[in-house]
């Protein structure tokens, strides 16, 4: 790739999403209102990726990816020239629309303004500016330089054309891009993980589990089937005949399930008391290197998969 990419904002995902690009062949200009993120920037993101040189996930050396990232001290000189602009500043409405505004007035025409936002639709931030149709949701997962997922979820309005273009453009990139049909609020990976922590939450509160056997029961149990497969395929190889032949076996079991599974209202003694048993496992000041550990290990995973046949 020789595009040029815009990343706003510095921070854990603007430097992800640094790594993507650059690592893909593109040049890539960082911007962060805050200059001291800059500042920091460079270092953070020699470290992640000599991670990936040590894990053989790139062909090239940390400094040559480093490289191609350049940060730069003004909106407009980060936009210049850019093929898609991806936002990672503060996760609210007014925030969302004062930048896009910013940037719709600055990027080119045929510029693709993108935002990270794990909640907000893209019409939430969108519906009231001139360059509307090439804006859009493009929603990773953390972090997204390791986990290849992104939502494309644009707006009624976003063009066809800026969606095929993004696509392309993350595909080349690396990513896995799936396309939300319609808006919703949490686009498709938040609203599953949404009902998979409310579970969670409702089990341990009840009192049927600690929280560390309930992390086991995904990272020792559905988390291995899921890391090459998602939940259709997965019933589909657990019955004889397919999909239908599992529903027939085992549907009225989930239905009946289902209607004891009440929305969880995330009470406060609850969390006190989760956060109480993660912290007998890890203290806090432990979480930055046990996140460094978690992206390691999902090197490894990423690693292994591309060494399968698909």
């Amino acid at each position: 790739m020789n595009e040029k990419i815009a990343v706003i904002g510095a921070g854990l995902i603007g430097r992800a999403w640094a790594i993507v690009f650059a690592r893909a062949g593109c040049s890539v200009a960082i911007y962060d209102a805050v200059p001291e993120a800059l500042n920091n920037c460079q270092k953070l993101l020699h470290d992640n990726i000599s991670d990936l040189a040590r894990h053989g996930l790139i062909t090239e050396t940390p400094d040559t990816v480093l490289a191609r990232i350049t940060p730069v001290s003004t909106l407009a000189e980060a936009l210049k020239g850019a093929a898609l602009v991806q936002e990672n500043v503060k996760e609210t409405v007014e925030v969302k629309r004062q930048i896009f505004a910013e940037m719709d007035k600055l990027a080119a025409p045929d510029t693709i303004l993108t935002s990270s936002t794990s909640w907000i639709p893209t019409s939430e931030f969108s519906e009231n500016l001139p360059g509307r149709h090439r804006i859009l949701v493009a929603h990773p997962v953390n972090p997204p330089y390791l986990v290849p997922l992104v939502e494309l979820a644009p707006a009624p309005w976003t063009s066809e054309e800026t969606v095929k273009r993004a696509h392309d453009i993350y595909t080349r990139a690396g990513q896995s891009p799936v396309l939300l049909k319609k808006e919703i609020t949490g686009f498709l990976l938040n609203r599953i993980q949404g009902a998979v922590l409310n579970e969670a939450l409702n089990l341990y509160e009840n009192g049927y589990a600690s929280a560390e056997d309930l992390d086991k029961v995904l990272k020792d149990g559905l988390g291995l089937r899921w890391s090459f497969m998602g939940p259709f395929e997965t019933i589909d190889l657990n019955a004889p005949e397919g999909v239908i032949d599992y529903a027939k076996r085992y549907g009225h079991t989930y239905r009946d399930v289902a209607k004891t599974q009440l929305p969880n209202e995330w009470n406060a003694e609850t969390l006190k008391e989760i956060e109480g048993e993660r912290r007998e496992v890890l203290r806090a000041d432990q979480l930055e290197e046990r996140s460094r550990w978690r992206d390691n290990r999902l090197m490894g995973l990423v690693a292994h998969k591309r060494k399968q046949p698909t």
